[in-house]
């Protein structure tokens, strides 16, 4: 996609004096220069243009309030210029990936008064000897070069980050492990209650089955005594019945 194309989209209807972020990663610059960036993004405060094919700052706007620009994976040899003119408040560049190679490329940054990180990874620079040290001479404004200061520690937004990810991390397994200890109870709680419960339940069978068995016991001996009585009547009667039967014999 061509650079003037991707700044149409991405202002999304907006007027540029109200982008303040602005990413044009990936597009193309027909002859290596930047085409659609004007003056009118005055607000303009971070701007990205990675890998876009350019040869040349030569045609970067005026942008008073741009505080980080990324250009790193393009062709840019030289002419720093610009930016020390355009840029006057850049606090963060990123030239990694480019083409510069010496040392006095690098002068024009010292106008560049509030920059503050620079980072040259992936240029031929680095590996000239004494490269760090010869850089924080030069640039004495810059503090960290390619994330680290003069004393090999770590740009303290980076660690920040770090921090926060871990402690994160930390207080969310916390939390999780307190959370999985609380359901262990509820399923220890839960299983203990299970067994009383069922065990009760089967108490309560049980000696229901021996309350019937209690009753069934109970009315069987009632019906043999009953049994035993209806016997005895009938062997009491049938002696009356023969006593009758003698008397009458004897007349």
């Amino acid at each position: 996609m061509e650079m003037k194309k991707r700044i149409s989209l991405e202002l999304r209807n907006r007027t540029p004096a109200e982008v303040a972020e602005l990413v044009m990663d990936n597009c193309r610059s027909s002859d290596g220069e930047i085409e659609g960036l004007t003056d009118e993004f005055k607000e303009l405060e971070f701007l990205s243009m990675v890998n876009v094919g350019l040869t040349s700052l030569a045609k970067l706007p005026t942008l008073p309030k741009l505080r980080k620009l990324e250009l790193s994976d393009n062709n840019i040899s030289g002419a720093l210029e610009t930016l020390a003119e355009k840029c006057a408040n850049l606090t963060y560049l990123n030239l990694s990936g480019n083409k510069i190679k010496e040392l006095s490329t690098l002068e024009a940054l010292q106008n560049l008064k509030n920059l503050k990180s620079l980072d040259l990874f992936n240029c031929e620079i680095t590996t000239l000897e004494d490269y760090r040290e010869s850089i924080f001479e030069l640039l004495p404004q810059v503090t960290y070069l390619d994330g680290f200061d003069a004393e090999d520690n770590e740009a303290p937004d980076s660690e920040a980050d770090d921090d926060d990810d871990d402690e994160d991390g930390e207080e969310g397994a916390g939390q999780l492990g307190e959370y999985e200890e609380e359901e262990e109870e509820e399923d220890e709680e839960g299983s203990e209650g299970g067994e009383v419960g069922l065990s009760y339940l089967m108490k309560e069978d049980i000696q229901d089955e021996e309350d019937d068995d209690d009753y069934v016991e109970e009315e069987e001996e009632e019906g043999e005594e009953e049994s035993a009585e209806v016997r005895g009547e009938k062997r009491k009667r049938a002696a009356e019945d023969e006593g009758e039967d003698d008397d009458e014999d004897d007349d």
